[in-house]
């Protein structure tokens, strides 16, 4: 019997085709030399489409040609001329068939040139199944239509959304505020932040990104610093987009000082600094702060050892880091040359070094590859193997021009801290130790967080009392966070006794717990069925002066109730009341139902009736994440948003 009998034309097809593929013999010796000869291509091709488009169908009819080259060579194009002018020179090929990869690359490459109509009829093609096995989501048609800037496609793709019964994602309360914000309409982004909180979704940090570049580019200097420094404290990571934007615009209004703290803090967060800092920097460079910015600036500069690929011309030094033209000359209208940077792609690139074979050492020898600093994090960022990683950390140590610094040292710990081989970080450590070099503290951090997730507590305790002076002198704020970091890794290890005498020597050392921590603590306890230290947790938040947020008292009420002590939740709801703080439906509901279960009916009932005072106030779900964010650092981070714009319609 034919089992493709069974399927459509179209799947037969496919079928066929993976069996030719399982019995043809590779061409390729290794993944690597094939990933390095479909480099090659993309190459020719982005240079092709520069200089002399009129030989591409010549080039496209190479047996390398697959959907990879198709959508990173689409993606590499100039212009979205350049980019149609490729997809309709494919239509040459028989045997070539789009996928989702090279049709949204496409798609991408229309919506950021604003190309709405070509991007309405791709849309509308795949739709329709032009495109066998093709789809597209609610996410991608408001990212397309935001980049070409349609508000009203953005909104109607959203509400869309909406009805379709999906849980909504933050990217896309991200992409309405971001777009309001463009527009001007800063009122309507305030509300759709609002909204992001009142509807359950969790901020991430591209939603605090979108926050400060708003503010930043109204010159709302101070909210939007102010924002930022609430980051650390919600256990948002600060990126290094938001950087760039706060030094950019910090620099402009001519607030060095607030540039200097700010080139502190990355070093502290241990970031790489970004080309778009460049400009800024040597602002600050020209008002005298020399010794505050070399560094930075030497880290910026291009390695010399790059070179171009060209085409019709000898290679030359590249000073962009961009993929765009570097430098061509012109003779009588036409590029007599056109040099770009060589085109590399660091997750397939490491994708395809799947061990360091002889084979893969002498093709990754023979490429002839320059390995900086930057490119060595992100080639090591992208292996899913921490061995693997080592065997080329190992191997790009030895390639002439190369010396491991700080950055590719703490990306290779933080590799093998989350899988547990606390054995090889120590060795680092003592490398790092022995070269007199000085970690950033969120490396710490970061290794002691992962040391939770392989649980390893032993190894984060140990990282915790003798390595984190690599870092150097650590403040008050941080070494809270690192506390509450030990704290809530020895709670996933089931470390409890270890937890509770953490928290004496870190309150005994003068170190405050925040409402997180705690809130954390109490979570881990009453899982535990231990409501007896829940009830010491609380005593301790209200000793340490620690205001109780919302979030903890739902969190104390919501241990009571499952442990069958509902008069002891009563009591904490009565204590939130007098806080002026309200319930959420849900655990609303919760406690009456407990209340009812015990015989306390008179509470239950007056429960009811005080609610009902307040039942179109009584928030949907309670803001707060255990161990990150309090409900008041979320609204405070709205009244710093919304006080910005309530005076004003810049």
């Amino acid at each position: 019997m034919n089992f493709t009998r069974r399927f459509p034309a179209k799947i037969q097809l496919y079928i066929i085709t993976q069996k030719v593929r399982f019995f043809v013999r590779d061409p390729f010796p290794n993944k690597l030399t094939q990933y390095l000869r479909r480099a090659e291509l993309i190459d020719s091709i982005r240079l092709c489409v520069r200089s002399n488009p009129d030989s591409l169908p010549t080039l496209l009819h190479s047996r390398l040609l697959d959907p990879f080259v198709v959508t990173h060579a689409i993606r590499c194009t100039p212009n979205a001329d350049s980019a149609i002018f490729l997809v309709e020179s494919l239509k040459t090929l028989p045997h070539f068939s789009h996928n989702q990869s090279t049709l949204y690359a496409l798609a991408t490459v229309l919506a950021k040139s604003r190309r709405s109509s070509e991007l309405k009829f791709l849309i509308a093609d795949i739709d329709a199944g032009k495109y066998w096995g093709v789809r597209i989501s609610f996410m991608n048609l408001m990212q397309w239509h935001a980049a070409c800037g349609e508000m009203d496609a953005v909104l109607d793709s959203w509400d869309k959304y909406r009805k379709s019964g999906k849980r909504l994602c933050t990217e896309s309360y991200n992409i309405v505020m971001q777009l309001y914000g463009q527009k001007g309409q800063h009122l309507e982004a305030v509300k759709v932040f609002f909204r992001l909180i009142d509807e359950g979704a969790v901020p991430n940090s591209r939603t605090y990104t979108v926050m400060i570049e708003h503010l930043t580019k109204l010159g709302k200097l101070d909210p939007a610093l102010e924002i930022f420094r609430i980051l650390p404290l919600m256990r948002i990571k600060r990126t290094l987009k938001q950087y760039s934007v706060l030094v950019e615009g910090l620099a402009g209004a001519k607030r060095f000082g607030d540039v200097k703290m700010l080139l502190h803090e990355i070093r502290v967060d241990g970031k790489f600094p970004g080309r778009p800092m460049l400009l800024a920097l040597q602002c600050l460079q020209e008002a005298g702060f020399l010794s505050e910015t070399e560094e930075f600036i030497q880290e910026m500069l291009p390695d010399k050892r790059i070179r171009n690929i060209a085409s019709c011309e000898d290679s030359s030094d590249e000073d962009e880091d961009e993929d765009e033209d570097a430098s061509h000359e012109e003779v009588d209208g036409i590029p007599r040359g056109i040099q770009l940077k060589r085109w590399l792609d660091p997750k397939a690139l490491a994708k395809a070094v799947n061990e360091m074979s002889p084979d893969v050492v002498s093709a990754l020898e023979d490429a002839k590859l320059v390995w900086t600093n930057r490119l060595v994090c992100k080639v090591l960022r992208n292996f899913t193997s921490p061995d693997r990683a080592w065997d080329f950390f190992c191997w790009v140590a030895c390639q002439p021009g190369f010396t491991h610094d700080i950055h590719t040292i703490e990306r290779m710990m933080a590799a093998f801290a989350q899988h547990g081989k606390a054995d090889m970080v120590d060795r680092l450590i003592a490398k790092i130790r022995s070269e007199g070099l000085r970690l950033s503290f969120s490396t710490i951090k970061l290794i002691i967080d992962f040391y939770g997730i392989s649980k390893n507590a032993d190894a984060a305790l140990k990282v915790f009392h003798d390595d984190r002076g690599l870092c150097g002198p650590i403040s008050k704020f941080n070494l809270m966070l690192l506390y509450s970091s030990l704290l809530r890794t020895l709670t996933k290890c089931r470390r409890n006794s270890d937890a509770m005498d953490m928290l004496d020597e870190m309150i005994s050392s003068g170190i405050r717990p925040d409402s997180q921590t705690f809130s954390g603590l109490m979570y881990h306890f009453a899982l535990e069925g231990d409501m007896k230290t829940v009830q010491k947790l609380f005593l301790m938040v209200r000793q340490s002066c620690v205001k109780p947020d919302a979030y903890m008292f739902k969190v104390l009420i919501q241990a009571y109730c499952k442990s069958g002590r509902a008069a002891l939740a009563w009591r904490v709801f009565e204590d939130m009341k007098n806080s002026n703080l309200l319930l959420d439906v849900a655990t609303k509901d919760l406690l009456v139902k407990s209340l009812w279960k015990e015989g306390k009916r008179k509470e239950a009932a007056s429960l009811e009736e005080s609610c009902e005072e307040f039942n179109e106030t009584l928030p949907l779900v309670l803001q707060g994440h255990v161990w990150t964010v309090s409900s008041v650092d979320l609204t405070t981070v709205y009244q710093i948003y919304a006080n910005s714009f309530v005076y004003t319609n810049d």
